[in-house]
């Protein structure tokens, strides 16, 4: 799954456009589910207005052809129902909700906030764990707990640490989904038995992306290991800045989109572009 950029004009006005394209892009691909409006498409630079419309494009654009997962999180529990009930709305496929950000809640907190959203709002729930992000980190107890509720069907977990990715592997009930959402770490995770990821690596290179996943989920340990390792430079030069500050870039190069960004996010650094540019090259993307 890509975790999609929202394209841009300079003035950081929404390219709509690009956005359609991006989604015929996706299709064309192969990519299995877009996530719109997480932390690579922006969402804490738009306002509510334009997260709904952005969220609503991509339903109305993939047209069923292709999943859509929209980011609904919020450090306000009711904004996040608020959103939650749009996305419903809208016709979206499911929720990705990011633990509450900068209030740092306890992890009671944390299971009562996911499970009024759950119980107000009838739409399947992927939780979302990045605490390097957020100043929470979402202990696995809670999300046992939590997984214990019908429409939270799953957990996107992004901390990178494959020993943590063990234990939920462990200890989650078979049908409850586990995403890796650090691109460095996916193929491994799929291989110890996790469900897939939501790749912002595959806003740049779907196909490759798709292709070293699929040879995970068949156990196919070596092919896996080769083909993600074309890709090991750019998984680790896209977070090289702030993402998406680096893949919006990149997609820009790739002719995918302006290259607007809104504040306090800026253009990628000369320095970090060069390193860039060549990955890209590497890939014959550009």
């Amino acid at each position: 799954m890509v975790a999609l950029i929202t394209p841009m004009f300079n003035d950081g006005s929404i390219d709509f456009g690009a956005l359609r394209s991006l989604v015929a892009f996706h299709i064309d691909a192969g990519t299995k589910a877009i996530v719109s409006m997480g932390t690579t498409g922006e969402n804490a630079t738009l306002n509510r207005d334009e997260h709904i419309e952005v969220m609503r494009a991509t339903v109305e654009y993939a047209n069923s052809y292709i999943p859509v997962i929209v980011g609904t999180g919020a450090n306000s529990t009711s904004e996040a129902i608020e959103l939650t009930k749009a996305a419903k709305a809208i016709g979206a496929d499911a929720c990705l909700l990011v633990t509450p950000y900068y209030n740092r809640p306890t992890q009671e907190g944390l299971y009562q906030h996911y499970k009024l959203i759950a119980e107000t709002v009838d739409i399947d729930q992927i939780l979302y764990n990045v605490p390097s992000r957020t100043a929470v980190d979402l202990c696995v107890e809670t999300t046992l707990r939590l997984s214990n509720i019908d429409n939270i069907i799953g957990i996107k977990d992004a901390t990178g640490d494959l020993n943590v990715a063990k234990v939920l592997i462990e200890q989650c009930a078979d049908d409850f989904l586990l995403y890796s959402g650090n691109d460095a770490t996916a193929v491994e995770f799929i291989l110890m038995g996790g469900h897939g990821g939501i790749s912002v690596t595959a806003n740049v290179a779907p196909k490759q992306v798709a292709s070293a996943y699929q040879f995970a989920f068949e156990s196919d340990r070596e092919l896996a290991e080769l083909t993600n390792a074309v890709l090991t430079d750019l998984h680790q030069h896209l977070f090289i800045e702030s993402n998406p500050i680096p893949v919006k870039w990149a997609m820009f190069k790739m002719g995918k989109c302006n290259h607007g960004i809104r504040l306090p996010l800026t253009i990628l650094s000369q320095q970090a572009q060069a390193m860039l540019k060549q990955d890209l090259s590497n890939l014959r993307v550009i």
